[in-house]
């Protein structure tokens, strides 16, 4: 399911989007439902009260549950601790900050800076044009990839020097790509083990190449206070315009980081006057079609244009965190929602139950969890055996993005006792997500 199709079916303004919207939302149930009884779960079914047309969806599946569980009602959803599973539908709206940010952590950034198709990464080694699949398969990729980019560089040098040291071979204090082409010459029989350091060290480099070219320290350093409301030092932001007005009058900022700046901006003033807003595109020099993609924003129940007699409105009340890292403060709100909801304290009545299991049932064999990727989902590697346990699965109908996966690889190696698993219509990066809200204007 491509980005802009699942705007249109959730947020599209025209008559006929009614019916699109009834067959879309029922396709995704029938996936959803799929999922959960190739997993042995029967959960509880909660959905953002506030989202578009998610509580149809609720409904929808959990008829397909109820249908599941008839046909196999003594394997699909019993166990100890099975009765706490539950199932939390989102929109994109929920969360309209993470996809907008510059993200620095590896998989993220390689994704949002460097021209990767079909999860493929094309690179220049030793003059010949190589390429790589960065999938589930490539186990140093799994290992980094929701690294921060510093600590990126760091483990694969520190891994890298390892290697060579336990062969027997002296290399440079800051490994480069001419050290690892001297191993493989001296060692051509590990060149299995050495390509895969040399991807890795590829993506990291091109990554900083792509930072240090561009103003995009500049441009993270507005984006997390703009994001988190408070600068590095946990200050609130008093005027924030003095920090990134001059990045909008920068004719070397790209367009589409200009857009991400204002909307960043608007969303943190929880919607502007229509004479700011257009005072700010005039000074970023935004295109009228790139200033109706801003305005559209408002279909996922984000505030744009507000009058001062329109009040400021009120936003949800962010846990507590630090980072070690002053470019990367900004937590991804489902990481919250994911905390709350295994610690049995989210809101019932910001996400309430379409459905509510009871406790209680028997261990059967048939609750064994195999794999299963309907539409795009994440979960822990290896995690295809029987679990008794419970599992908490997120999904997000508009796109899910890569420092949203993250979180649920964080959560669940944070409570033991359960299994975060996230999931979306589709995979979005920050460009992704503005060619969507542009495809509104359709």
């Amino acid at each position: 399911m491509d980005t802009p199709k699942a705007f249109q079916s959730f947020y599209g303004r025209e008559p006929t989007d009614q019916a699109l919207r009834f067959q879309y939302s029922e396709k995704i149930a029938a996936q959803i439902a799929t999922l959960c009884a190739t997993l042995g779960e029967y959960p509880s079914v909660r959905y953002r009260k506030d989202g578009h047309h998610l509580a149809e969806l609720a409904n929808a599946v959990e008829t397909k549950l109820h249908g599941y569980k008839a046909d196999d009602p003594a394997g699909m959803g019993e166990g100890p601790q099975k009765h706490r599973s539950q199932l939390i539908l989102l929109d994109r709206g929920f969360d309209p900050v993470s996809p907008l940010l510059h993200e620095l952590t590896f998989q993220a950034m390689t994704y949002d800076l460097l021209q990767i198709e079909n999860d493929v990464y094309k690179y220049i080694s030793s003059s010949e044009e190589r390429e790589t699949i960065l999938d589930e398969n490539d186990e140093m990729w799994v290992k980094n990839r929701h690294e921060h980019i510093a600590d990126v560089l760091r483990k694969v040098n520190t891994a890298i020097k390892d290697f060579a040291s336990s062969k027997k071979i002296s290399t440079s204090n800051k490994t480069t790509m001419k050290d690892l082409q001297v191993i493989l010459k001296k060692m051509p029989q590990y060149q299995k083990e050495i390509s895969k350091f040399m991807v890795q060290l590829h993506l990291a480099e091109d990554c900083m190449i792509q930072y240090n070219q561009t103003a995009l320290k500049d441009l993270c350093a507005v984006e997390q206070d703009l994001a988190t409301g408070v600068d590095k030092d946990g200050e609130g932001i008093k005027d924030p315009m003095k920090s990134f007005v001059p990045l909008l009058l920068d004719t070397n900022v790209d367009i589409v980081d200009k857009i991400r700046i204002i909307l960043l901006y608007v969303i943190f003033k929880n919607g502007i006057s229509e004479e700011n807003l257009a005072k700010l595109c005039e000074h970023a020099q935004i295109p009228p079609d790139y200033r109706a993609l801003i305005k559209n924003m408002t279909h996922l129940g984000v505030p744009i244009v507000q009058d001062s007699s329109s009040g400021k409105g009120t936003k949800t009340a962010r846990k507590e965190r630090t980072s070690l890292y002053e470019l990367s403060r900004w937590v991804p709100i489902v990481k919250d929602i994911m905390e709350d909801a295994v610690d049995e304290k989210l809101s019932t009545s910001l996400y309430p139950y379409a459905s509510q299991r009871s406790g209680g049932g028997a261990l059967s064999s048939k609750g064994q969890a195999v794999s299963a990727r309907y539409g795009h989902w994440h979960k822990e590697k290896g995690s295809t055996e029987a679990r008794a346990g419970p599992r908490l699965i997120i999904f997000i109908v508009g796109g899910v993005c890569f420092s949203e996966t993250r979180t649920a690889y964080e959560v669940t190696a944070a409570r033991k006792d359960w299994e975060v698993l996230i999931g979306s219509t589709n995979i979005i990066t920050p460009n992704g997500f503005l060619a969507s809200l542009r495809e509104l204007t359709v």
